[in-house]
């Protein structure tokens, strides 16, 4: 496993504040809403809602919010117009990061995006620089500690999936978009220890990060993640699971 998800799964494992839990929420409304404004406010047949919504339940999300949210992107109630935007851009050693914005306010987002990438030794790139390094999947990560990976591997393929890989301590199945939840439904309904279920931007190859790059690239990407209007950031380096550990602990 390398880029983003990575990261992430060292992130989640920080002691969340409630200004976290604030951030947090914000990032998942405006999802909520934008989504229910281009798909609908009906999650069976909206996916990108039903995603939004499963991620708004896993933070523990009152079910009020998840509803206002949904009426203020279907015009039922008034609510801020909010544009996706995509920035491309490389951090230290060549990596490419891709940023995926909800904002309604592109001038003051991308000076803010800037800044934060030349800050951390980045730069930002033009359209399409770096979009084209990576393709859209499903990904399903497991506790690779509670199943034998013969087992997994077995029903996943059986499922529907493409592939499975392991990396330390999880296991990292990836699908076609499209068949990410009927794979993931498969899964539980064999009590499989589901980490996290998601569609999102993977890599096509990765790009190997040492020395004084690693530390700049991981601040890169987490500085990037702390912005208001950013709601995800993809990236393809790959760093050793130790290095990533010893910067995160210090």
């Amino acid at each position: 496993m390398a880029g983003h998800s990575r990261w992430a799964q060292i992130k989640r494992k920080k002691a969340k504040t409630d200004a976290q839990r604030g951030k947090l929420f914000s990032k998942i409304l405006r999802e909520i809403m934008v989504a229910a404004r281009q798909g609908g406010p009906d999650p069976k047949v909206n996916m990108r809602l039903k995603a939004a919504i499963e991620a708004a339940k896993d933070a523990n999300m009152p079910q009020e919010n998840i509803r206002r949210a949904i009426q203020k992107g279907t015009g039922e109630l008034p609510g801020e117009a909010y544009e996706e935007v995509t920035y491309e851009g490389f951090a230290p050693g060549g990596v490419a990061v891709l940023v995926r914005v909800l904002t309604d306010n592109r001038n003051r987002t991308a000076p803010e995006i800037r800044h934060v990438f030349e800050k951390h030794g980045g730069t930002m790139a033009s359209a399409g620089s770096v979009a084209w390094m990576f393709e859209r999947k499903g990904v399903i990560q497991v506790d690779a500690s509670r199943i034998d990976e013969d087992t997994l591997l077995a029903l996943a393929l059986e499922a529907g999936a493409t592939d499975m890989k392991r990396s330390e301590k999880v296991f990292e199945i990836t699908t076609a978009p499209g068949e990410m939840d009927a794979v993931r439904a498969a899964l539980e309904r064999q009590r499989v220890p589901i980490l996290s279920a998601e569609v999102t931007l993977v890599p096509q190859s990765t790009v190997r990060v040492e020395g004084k790059d690693a530390p700049q690239v991981l601040r890169l990407i987490e500085a990037l993640e702390e912005l208001d209007d950013v709601q995800a950031v993809y990236a393809n380096y790959d760093i050793a699971d130790e290095v990533i550990e010893a910067i995160s602990a210090a």
